[in-house]
């Protein structure tokens, strides 16, 4: 126990320096305010996936490493936007509908395809991180086109400001940088070796742990800063956070891993193809009509997504010990709960269109 809060606290930390130093050195080389926000911070949060789910590749452990970033993205929907939208109600920018949830989507679809197979190859982890370096160009060529006022009003939720700091100097920066990056290796291999050790004395596979415990462990990130967000009244930037994470550990995470997995590549365990994966992407399609009616998360909307993560968490547990409980459960799930939150969004978005247009 000690192992995974000491791994967890080096791999908060890490992230939180790393962020820093990457986002005051590209303001002082004056890349836009916006692509650091889209780009450094957003990848910043999801440093401790990458680290975790890349040393647990090199460890041999393949599950952990795919079950993490599957889990991840989950985890944020579903819990962070959940919590985040009881604090308040979430504003969503309307650009996050029209592009970055559907790159989202559009991500998770792509993962679902070349898994099919029960492998991601190195090919693969080659294409999914070079379509990372195309998303990226593509969020600098247009923030290009954005006003300056736009840029300004990111800027002052995205990244430090101020231009004076203890952190100003290229020298400081570097060192942020370097020793995030420290910490956030060393976090991960504590991480893993604790992961590994829950899984074998709970008796549950590494895939589980990678999906529950690792999962909500490397979030820890987004989960500070989305509630932060909430909390401060910066709701948009509590969304665009979880957006951004979940694509870049779907092109970033997963495709850096794959590169380093060799030629056998990572191998996908059939649970996660046949379920996991499908969660993942009805939770990303679960944002388009909740994010549509009224381009708001309701708290009600956001106690929903909590509790479906909860529901999500006891149906791993209860599989992974083969419990008396799982028909039972998967049978009120399957033909009344989700049915009913189906026809319950569909009416909302129907309800709510006159709000939605009224904001544009």
């Amino acid at each position: 126990m000690l192992m995974f809060i000491g791994g967890l606290a080096l791999l908060v930390v890490g992230a939180n320096l790393l962020v820093r130093g990457a986002s005051r050195l590209a303001l002082s080389f004056g890349i836009s305010p916006l692509v650091v926000g889209l780009t450094i911070v957003a990848f910043g949060t999801s440093a401790p996936e990458v680290a975790v789910s890349v040393g647990a590749v090199l460890d041999g452990r393949t599950d952990i490493a795919v079950g993490n970033v599957v889990g991840s993205n989950i985890f944020n929907v579903l819990f962070i936007l959940g919590l985040s939208a009881l604090i308040a109600p979430l504003v969503v920018n309307i650009q996050l509908i029209r592009q970055e949830v559907p790159i989202m989507l559009g991500a998770s679809l792509l993962l679902l395809a070349l898994g099919l197979d029960g492998r991601l190859s190195f090919l693969d982890g080659g294409f999914l991180f070079a379509l990372l370096f195309v998303y990226t160009a593509f969020l600098i060529v247009q923030s290009r086109r954005e006003s300056q006022a736009a840029r300004d009003e990111y800027a002052e939720g995205a990244v430090p400001s101020g231009t004076g700091g203890w952190d100003s100097r290229l020298p400081m920066q570097l060192l942020l940088i370097g020793v995030g990056l420290a910490a956030l290796v060393f976090g991960s291999e504590l991480l893993v070796q604790a992961a590994v050790g829950f899984a074998r004395a709970m008796g549950v596979s590494d895939l589980v742990i990678g999906l529950t415990i690792v999962a909500a462990g490397t979030s820890m990130p987004e989960v500070a800063t989305s509630i932060t967000a909430a909390i401060k009244g910066e709701r948009d930037i509590a969304v665009g956070n979880v957006v951004g994470s979940n694509t870049f550990n779907i092109l970033g995470c997963l495709g850096l891993s794959g590169l380093f997995s060799g030629d056998l590549g990572l191998v996908l365990a059939p649970s996660l193809i046949a379920f996991d994966i499908w969660v993942m992407l009805a939770v990303a399609l679960a944002c388009l009509p909740v994010f549509l009616s009224g381009r708001e998360i309701a708290r009600w909307e956001g106690g929903l997504f909590l509790a479906y993560y909860i529901a999500y968490a006891a149906y791993l547990i209860l599989a992974a010990q083969q419990h008396d409980a799982l028909p039972a459960f998967s049978a009120v799930m399957l033909g009344f709960v989700v049915p009913l939150t189906i026809v319950t969004l569909v009416v909302v978005l129907i309800r709510r269109p006159a709000a939605s247009a009224s904001r544009d």
